[in-house]
């Protein structure tokens, strides 16, 4: 019976390597409150971030809302349609209003010029997204940023080990911020991350993620957003693997663009700069053949996913605001994409997928 094939496929470091590290937490008896192992990757995505403080949480989206607590945001956060829902839900749950720019039709990410035109007295701060890794236009948002005394927090989810003018794309923003999900490049089943070079930001990091307190002395409010010693072991155990993941990830990258070079009905997102080949994100000309070429994939076990659809500005609202993410979400699929999948697997995607375009 043939196996399912999805989205992507969790990578997971040799089961000895992961048992090793387990052994040593149960002997030491500590679970969790800063052990040993969220230390240890924190060192590491110290390194990785080009950031001189690097915080592990328990998940992607506690990472948004501590971030815009620890800059102490309140009223409308400038931010993009096009990503997960949990981009938009860490601002309302934060008790912000998310204000929608649109975005840019080739890099997909938000669109600096149309930032400045939601610009209000109440505005804030600036979240915007590294939509499957590619860099936002940093300079042109960080100038934004600064003529209006605006925060600026990076949705990272996808940018694990991209650089942009030779800088981690993580070391960007008032805040960065990541998530280690199981879907992710480097995963530590459910977890996340914090990032920034500023002390003062790190320290209201430190405070947000444990309760507001420290040594049981409270500072301020906060939430119980810590990482465990089980999840930092395994991200811990996983980091080393990150090049060679990569580099498999690449390789069925490129295969896929070139499988699919002459077929008519797909575009690309642009890419401004190197990739870390998170997802294959695939741009077909109509909805209609998007939606075909999903059913005969489906038939033959092969599951993509509709990153990002809907656009954002109708999960909670009734009218199109943004008609560049709108018509993108509606076109968009992402590919079965990951370090596992083989030459053979890439190939079946492909024949199905030009099939159904009646190539």
């Amino acid at each position: 019976m043939k196996k399912p094939l999805y989205v992507t496929k969790s990578f997971l470091p040799p089961l000895k390597e992961y048992v090793s590290h387990l052994e040593n937490i149960w002997a030491s008896g500590v679970l969790t409150n800063d052990g040993r192992y969220v230390k240890l990757l924190e060192a590491e995505l110290r390194k990785l971030s080009g950031c001189k403080h690097a915080l592990c949480v328990s998940n992607g989206t506690l990472a948004l809302q501590i971030a815009l607590k620890a800059l102490d945001v309140t009223g409308e956060v400038i931010t993009s349609p096009f990503s997960f829902i949990a981009t938009t839900s860490s601002i309302m749950w934060e008790n912000c209003k998310p204000v929608y720019a649109d975005i840019d039709p080739e890099t997909l990410n938000i669109n600096p010029e149309k930032i400045v035109k939601k610009i209000t007295r109440r505005t804030k701060a600036i979240m915007a997204v590294h939509v499957y890794g590619n860099p936002c236009n940093v300079t042109a948002i960080n100038k934004i940023a600064k003529e209006h005394n605006l925060k600026v927090i990076y949705d990272a989810s996808h940018a694990i080990g991209v650089h942009y003018k030779g800088r981690p794309l993580f070391s960007y923003g008032d805040i960065a911020t990541t998530s280690f999900h199981a879907t992710k490049i480097i995963n530590t089943a459910e977890g996340g991350a914090v990032f920034t070079r500023s002390n003062k930001a790190a320290g209201e990091l430190e405070f947000k993620r444990n309760f507001g307190y420290r040594n049981y002395v409270i500072h301020s409010l906060g939430i119980n957003a810590k990482m465990s010693e089980l999840n930092a072991a395994l991200g811990y155990s996983s980091v080393k693997y990150l090049g060679k993941n990569l580099l498999k990830r690449k390789t069925a990258f490129l295969l896929y663009r070139k499988l699919l070079q002459d077929n008519p009905y797909i575009s690309y997102q642009k890419f401004i700069t190197g990739q870390n080949y998170s997802y294959f994100p695939v741009i077909f000309k109509t909805a209609a053949v998007k939606s075909k070429v999903i059913s005969a994939l489906n038939k033959n076990k092969i599951f993509p996913r509709e990153y990002f659809s809907p656009s954002l500005e109708l999960v909670f609202g009734n009218k199109v605001t943004c008609p560049v993410s709108f018509d993108i979400s509606k076109r968009i699929l992402c590919l079965p994409l990951s370090a596992h999948i083989t030459k053979d697997e890439v190939t079946e995607v492909v024949r199905i997928v030009n099939k159904s375009c009646g190539i």
